[in-house]
């Protein structure tokens, strides 16, 4: 040990550790630990200050592991640490000695030994100082020392580490690692890795530069030894990164040589690689390119059958997972090819394993179309793989491709394509006997796709017989050009055999007519290149093509029937039409049979030879032609009757007019017969579908004279199109005749039934015109049951048609709403039916465009009807519904001038509907105008709302109850609007309002405070009117002590500076006169109005004078009667006569309302005083005073009040009849209406002639030409409505 560790000579401490090994070998392995020996050689070999015992350290370790061997790999780890630390000393002696202690160390590790240093080795190269890294890095190249066995082991780990060392930050752990990969290399044993072992290191030191020339070098290289493990340490890490890159030669290189790899090496020597290589290679087996895909599905072939399924157990799944991966179809091919290589690698009997379950799910009908598309790749790829194994599984798999030849996504079809035309080109022999049958089934599939697919392969399987290439082009002028041979056509027959080539050849034609342009393209395409001579080749197949032609006519589907009829007429074209007679009965005889489809097969193939066959030929044949078309156009089956109209169609083309002749009169007679008059009209119907515009003038004539037959008119108006528009003037005339005639009868409906049929057949905007136009002139019809019959007919063309007539809205509701008034119920109902249909159906700004029109139309029934209600709107439970959304509409979203239209309408049609007929709408009526009069309008919208609310009051009152508190709110709320006119509206809204109102008192009190505290007296006297209003309706229900401050109040204004305040309140307290109780009357009447009034302002007086006139108007029971009487007609009377012209006016007035009152009790007579001062008034100079007694005159004496006596008419009608020839125009004109009351002469001539007679001369002579002049006529006139009471503002 002192030797070892002291000695200045190199040999003497190189010698002791020989020394030293020799020992512990001879005492044992325990003698290291006895004798303290590893504990002094770890101090010596951390002794910093002596490079000699740190050499002679290292000496000891080195011969121990030689001597000892794998006794020694314990202690191993323990000085490893040191070791590493030893690599990057600064004596070169030190380096040097750890080395080859080093080399010893890892030339003596057993399998074990590696696995307790590899984990501290690596763990080294994270640590930050770079000689530890590299201490390790240059350990881990010593590694290369092993023995083979543990060399393989551990070389998959560390190579990857020492490529990551070689891009370190330190340029000598760099230069460390790339020495390191130089020992790996220089232990490598094969010589062909050998050689280019330069040019795999520089790959792994520049991988982005180097890596595609060493793949290549590796391609190139012609391997005789096996790769031993240090050359696949080298290889495998190029190859991984290989896969990563992003050049499609590279990836494609790294699978190549992972193929080749398991043919040259030891299976366990690659079994590390696997992990890390396998998802380089599954990534490449789902690579865009075809060609790595290719490549990378051979190498895990190769894989597969090198190493044995039980190293890939997650690949097969993974394999089948992504064959059925929904989002590439590029997965799924490369996943396809995999599994093929795959199963091929694993052997036949791996085939037999899983085609079963390939072959089952492929067939599978309600599975995805990208799992079906996966398993049906299987069938490309499986018969390269397997080559003649596979020829037992051909049979199993072509139903399932010729199953996805149809399905309805394109990629399975042309995955399912390519799987066919790899089976017929690997297995043509085979597939003669197996795929033809079914190919032959596809040429006449139902479903177009299965067609087409197996024309495609027919085609690729006859090129394949006959020797040619499909690939040329076959486009040429004419469809006739062959591009076949003899020989081809000899290649065949030998081939397929007489029978089988007609049949193929039979259905190739057939498909030359199919219904879809690809499947006609590509038979074409197949019959061209495969017959020399296409007349001689029909010709040899007619009979079979015959036979097939016949069951395709009769099939159930309906595109064969079309194909085989299209055929029978190409035949007719190419043979010509001598065979028509062979056809002809043949064809008579299908239409015998029993089988519907035959029936109408044979209908088609008639219309395909008459398209193909000149008109000639078609009138030789017509004998048999046209009874086979009345036959089949009478089938019982309508499939056939459709057929049979084509052929008619088609016999006309042909042979014109004389079709018509030949076929209609007969279709028109077999109507008559029971039993098959059904089967004729819709045989008549599939006619008219077809050739309307030839067969309508026809039948039009026919169908319209009387008996007019409506169920075959409106049988065939659902079919005939634009052409009935043409006719709708013919039509639509014999339609109402019909069903006036058939109005209250059982057949009543059936014929509505039909009218309507035709009715709503027209769709064109000209035949809407026509019957809106037709129907409305016929509304006007003096005949009752014309009204009848349009109006039904109108409301079913309202509330069933589908057509947009908002262009002749208008004359629509025009139209209708004038049949409001018309007398017969039915008229009624129908109409407003119609208009109600109408209405409903009108969007926001059709019903705003219509209400102006509307507005103008009930003007003119309202005129029509004389004020009187119109039965249209008075209809039980319907009332006036059909109108009011449009009006509603109107008030609500209308613009402020529609909004007032649609008001001023509404009023009017709340005056000519009945109460009854009202209530139902009330409350929609209500609302809207409610609301719309919260907001901010113009006056005139408000007024003409205020108006209709005040209508709707008077005439269903007690119904608005529910609305009462929003109705006094907006009232009182408009009564203070700057607008008088609506201030008045509302004034009278109220009045109307209270006879609804239980509660008085709180409305009396607000008007009394709002009256007090009102400045405005424009405001002021509107309150006033509305508290007159108000006290009319319900004076009798307010409290005394409100009553009295009433009174007092108006007391207190009748002296008013303002005119219409003084007015307003006298006119007021006049309509209170009637409710006071008979002490407030007396007090009311002897301490004001019959007061003295000398000494008075002449206001006052005014006031007192209007109150009074007022109150003899409203109560003249209580003051012409009994105490008050002769005082106040003498206070009248004074009045009457007084200076002030106001006063001497409301005197008048007075006077006025006396004589009405003397009119309804005095039998006939007049006090003498109150005749008397009429007579003065008469002729008074005002002519103020005259006008008003005049119009006090014609007032007294309106219809229905009884006659004056002659004796004190004749007074008043001498002044009256002097005032005819007076200056002022407006006193002549009221003269005459005073004549005419007076003389009662719209009651008759009665009084006029009693007075004739006592008259003298002179005012005979004038009353008898006044008369003439003027009075005759406003005799027959209505009486005016003017009001005379001038305290009611206006």
């Amino acid at each position: 040990m002192q030797q070892l560790l002291e000695s200045d000579k190199y040999a003497e401490r190189k010698g002791a550790a020989y020394g030293l090994a020799g020992l512990v070998k001879g005492l044992g392995i325990l003698s290291l630990k006895q004798q303290e020996m590893m504990a002094a050689l770890t101090d010596a070999i951390q002794d910093k200050k002596n490079f000699r015992r740190r050499e002679g350290a290292l000496f000891a370790f080195e011969m121990l592991c030689t001597m000892l061997g794998k006794l020694f790999e314990p202690y191993v780890v323990h000085v490893l640490p040191h070791l590493l630390l030893c690599f990057g000393d600064g004596n070169q002696y030190v380096r040097e000695a750890a080395d080859d202690c080093a080399k010893a160390v890892m030339s003596n590790l057993s399998a074990h030994g590696v696995k307790l240093v590899l984990p501290s080795l690596l763990a080294a190269l994270e640590e930050e100082s770079w000689r530890t890294k590299a201490g390790s890095v240059e350990l881990l190249g010593a590694m290369a020392y092993c023995a083979p066995k543990q060399l393989s082991s551990c070389l998959p780990n560390i190579v990857p580490k020492l490529t990551e060392v070689l891009t370190d930050s330190h340029v000598k752990v760099q230069k460390a690692g790339q020495q390191a990969l130089r020992q790996i290399g220089s232990v490598i044993r094969n010589p062909e890795i050998l050689a280019i072992a330069p040019v795999l290191l520089d790959a792994l030191t520049d991988p982005s530069r180097k890596t595609q020339k060493c793949l290549q070098t590796l391609l190139d290289t012609k391997f005789v030894h096996f790769i031993d493990a240090p050359s696949l340490a080298l290889i495998m890490p190029i190859v991984q990164r290989a896969f990563q890159d992003r050049s499609t030669d590279t990836r494609k290189m790294a699978a190549q040589i992972i193929g080749n790899m398991y043919s040259l090496t030891d299976q366990k020597d690659l079994a590390p690689y696997l992990p890390s290589v396998t998802p380089g290679l599954k990534a490449s087996l789902l690579d865009p390119v075809p060609e790595v895909r290719t490549v990378s599905a051979k190498a895990l072939g190769a894989m597969v059958k090198g190493m044995g399924e039980s190293c890939f157990e997650d690949l097969l799944p993974w394999l089948m997972e992504t064959l059925t991966y929904e989002q590439s179809s590029v997965d799924r091919s490369g996943a396809a090819q995999g599994l093929a290589e795959v199963m091929a690698g694993l052997g036949v009997e791996k085939l037999e394993k899983l085609m079963p379950e390939i072959v089952a799910t492929a067939s599978k009908v309600d599975i995805a179309p990208h799992v079906r598309d996966g398993y049906i790749m299987m069938f490309n790829y499986l018969p390269i793989t397997f080559g003649d194994k596979f020829t037992p599984y051909v049979g199993p798999i072509i139903p399932c491709i010729l199953k996805a030849l149809a399905d309805e996504n394109e990629f399975v079809r042309d995955t399912a394509l390519r799987a066919g035309q790899r089976v017929i080109s690997m297995y043509a022999e085979t597939a003669i006997a197996l795929l033809l049958p079914q190919l032959e089934q596809g040429l006449f599939d139902d479903l177009w796709r299965i067609r087409f697919s197996s024309v495609q392969l027919l085609g690729d399987l006859l090129f394949h017989i006959s020797g040619v290439t499909g690939k040329m082009t076959t486009e040429t002028a004419s469809e006739d050009d062959n591009f076949g041979t003899a020989q081809s056509n000899k290649a065949i027959i030998t081939a397929l055999g007489v029978e089988r080539r007609n049949r193929v050849l039979a259905g190739l034609y057939m498909g030359r007519s199919d219904t879809q342009l690809v499947v006609r393209q590509a038979s074409l395409h197949v019959w061209k290149i495969v017959v020399s001579n296409t007349p001689r080749t029909l010709r040899e197949i007619l009979p079979t093509l015959f036979g097939l032609l016949l069951g395709f006519l009769a099939s159930t589907c309906a595109d064969k029937r079309t194909i085989a009829a299209r055929t029978l007429g190409d035949l007719v074209r190419k043979l010509g039409e001598k065979i028509l007679p062979e056809i002809i009965p043949i064809l008579e005889e299908g239409l015998r049979s029993q089988k519907s489809d035959e029936r109408q097969g044979v209908c088609i193939g008639l219309s395909e030879i008459m398209k193909s066959t000149s008109r000639d030929a078609v009138l030789y044949f017509s004998e048999s032609l046209v009874p086979t078309a009345r036959k089949a156009l009478c089938d019982p089956l309508e499939e056939v009757r459709e057929a049979a109209a084509k052929t008619f169609e088609q016999l006309h083309s042909t042979i014109g007019h004389q079709a018509l002749e030949d076929i209609l009169p007969f279709l028109l007679k077999q109507l008559d017969d029971e039993e098959v008059s059904e089967f004729a009209l819709d045989g008549l119907k599939q006619v008219m579908a077809i050739k309307s515009r030839v067969v309508l003038p026809y039948l039009v004539p026919k169908l319209t004279t009387p008996p007019v037959n409506t169920r075959v008119l409106a049988f065939l108006s659902s079919v005939a199109g634009d052409a009935l528009t043409r006719h709708l003037g013919v039509i639509l005339p014999a339609v109402m005749l019909a069903l006036k005639e058939k109005l209250g009868t059982p057949d009543e409906q059936l014929e509505m039934a039909n009218c309507q049929a035709v009715i709503l057949s027209v769709e064109d905007d000209t035949g809407h015109r026509i019957i809106i136009e037709d129907l409305l002139e016929a509304t006007r019809s003096p005949e009752v049951g014309m009204r009848q019959a349009a109006a039904i007919i109108l409301n079913i063309y309202c509330s069933r048609s589908k057509a947009d007539y908002t262009s002749h809205l208008r004359s629509l509701v025009s139209g209708l709403i004038r049949l409001f008034n018309d007398s017969s119920p039915v008229v009624l109902e129908e109409s407003w039916d119609a208009l109600n249909a109408i209405t409903k159906k009108l969007d926001a700004g059709n019903q705003l465009a219509l209400i102006e029109e509307l507005h103008k139309e009930i003007r003119l029934i309202g005129n029509e009807s004389k004020g009187e209600h119109v039965p249209g709107f008075c209809l039980p439970k319907k009332g006036v519904t059909s109108i009011l959304p449009v009006l509603r509409e109107g008030v609500l979203t209308g613009s402020p001038e529609q909004k007032e239209e649609a008001a001023k309408a509404l009023g009017l049609v709340i005056r000519l509907t009945s109460a009854d007929a009202l209530r139902p709408s009330v409350v929609s009526i209500t609302g809207p105008l409610i609301r719309i009069l919260g907001d901010r309008f113009s006056w005139n919208v408000k007024a003409a709302l205020l108006e209709t609310l005040s209508l709707l009051l008077a005439k269903v009152g007690i119904a608005l109850k529910p609305f009462l508190p929003q109705l006094q709110t907006t009232f009182t709320k408009a009564l203070q609007d700057s607008n008088r006119g609506v201030r008045l509206k509302a004034a009278d809204a109220l009045g109307k309002l209270i006879s609804i109102h239980i509660k008085v008192d709180p409305l009396f009190t607000e008007l009394l405070n709002g009256i007090r505290a009102m400045e405005d007296p424009g405001v002021r006297d509107t309150m006033l009117q509305a508290l007159r209003f108000v006290i009319q309706g319900a004076g009798a229900k307010v409290d005394a002590v409100i009553r009295k401050n009433i009174v007092s109040l108006l007391l207190s204004m009748l002296g008013h500076d303002e005119d219409n305040t003084r007015i307003s309140s006298a006119g007021c307290l006049g309509e209170l006169c009637a409710f006071l109780t008979e002490e407030e009357l007396s007090a009311v009447l002897q301490q004001c109005l019959l007061a003295d009034v000398s000494g008075i302002d002449w206001m006052v007086r005014h006031g007192r004078s209007l109150a009074l006139s007022v109150a003899v108007n409203v109560a003249p029971g209580r003051l012409c009667a009994g105490r008050y009487s002769s005082d106040v007609q003498e206070m009248i009377l004074s009045s009457a006569t007084a200076d002030r012209i106001p006063i001497a006016v409301s005197g008048v007035r007075g006077m006025g309302f006396l004589m009405r009152h003397h009119i309804e009790t005095g039998g006939g007579q007049l006090p003498a005083k109150l005749s008397s001062l009429f007579v003065k008034c008469l002729q008074n100079p005002s002519s103020d005073i005259r006008l008003v007694a005049e119009k006090m005159i014609w007032w007294a004496n309106k219809d229905p009040l009884p006659s004056l006596d002659p004796q004190a008419i004749k007074p008043i009608l001498k002044a009256l009849l002097d005032n005819t020839k007076d200056k002022n125009t407006v006193v002549r004109a009221y003269s005459d209406q005073a004549i005419v009351n007076l003389l009662k002469m719209r009651q008759g001539e009665e009084v006029f002639q009693s007075l004739s007679k006592i008259l003298d001369v002179a005012s005979l002579e004038v009353l008898n030409e006044v008369n003439r002049r003027s009075l005759k006529k406003l005799a027959s006139q209505a009486d005016s409505t003017e009001q005379v009471d001038d305290t009611i503002l206006t």
